[in-house]
């Protein structure tokens, strides 16, 4: 069986909004709503447990209680930071449930798809994360600013959430991360430190952290994709260009359009 905690426990300060970004709406859907519904449709999923600031446990469980649509669902207070969060998650998982997922509760573009393939790959392989090839040339930077190598981006891959592990396997990294004093920038990388093999299930690249405003502009644009597909919205940007282009240089671009 399937739990999946949510760390909502984050000030967003760098959104500015002056409440936790997690209640922000998201084209009609408060974001953290938007994403429980996902999980809830995932029939894989038994059980969700929310960990968010202590103050807003009790606010926050009497919103999800009267939310239809969702599975069981149980809200408890975060810690200081992510990692002390997600151990504090762990402890809800009910007993019998023996594979736990890890989401950031303001990823709430994040598909079935890609969370049964992360259920699945847990279940093969003990330890998963979802994630997609990066597309940008990475640099290593020294704190002087001075660029140290450039690592070949076919091996770099931008780790996302859900990321999904055995239960005993993700309790026994956050033990020894405890007492080793050790905080982790993800789940996997405490998992990475007791020599656990970590498989990657590819993502999609809307899955995107909802962090900043600008982060919220693009995720309704991913919203509006999702109504007139990725094609379309090529599509129609390829007519303006032949509308625009085609006026100021005829003959500049092409007159047909492609199949996308």
């Amino acid at each position: 069986m399937v739990s999946v905690i949510f760390p909502a426990a984050g000030q967003g300060k760098r959104m500015k909004a002056g409440i936790n970004k997690v209640f922000l709406d998201l084209a009609g859907t408060p974001m953290l709503e938007r994403t429980l519904r996902t999980f809830s449709s995932v029939s894989a999923v038994d059980e969700l447990i929310v960990v968010t600031g202590a103050e807003e446990v009790k606010r926050l469980s009497a919103i999800l209680a009267e939310t239809p649509g969702l599975k069981p669902c149980r809200v408890v207070a975060g810690g200081s930071e992510r990692q002390y969060s997600v151990r504090n998650g762990l402890d809800a998982v009910s007993a019998q449930n023996d594979i736990v997922l890890v989401h950031d509760a303001a990823r709430p573009l994040v598909t079935p798809r890609t969370i049964e393939a992360v259920i699945a790959a847990a279940r093969v392989h003990g330890a998963a994360v979802a994630a997609v090839p990066e597309k940008n040339t990475i640099k290593a930077v020294s704190q002087e600013g001075i660029v140290r190598s450039t690592p070949p981006r076919s091996s770099l891959w931008a780790v996302q959430t859900p990321q999904g592990f055995r239960r005993d396997l993700l309790l026994e990294a956050n033990q020894k991360a405890e007492a080793d004093g050790f905080l982790g920038t993800d789940d996997a990388s405490l998992v990475e430190r007791l020599g656990w093999p970590v498989h990657v299930v590819m993502s999609e690249y809307s899955n995107i952290k909802v962090t900043t405003p600008e982060d919220l502009l693009i995720a309704e644009a991913f919203l509006r994709q999702a109504q007139s597909g990725a094609g379309g919205l090529v599509r129609a940007a390829a007519r303006q260009a032949r509308n625009v282009w085609g006026k100021r240089h005829p003959g500049a671009v092409g007159d047909e359009e492609e199949k996308i």
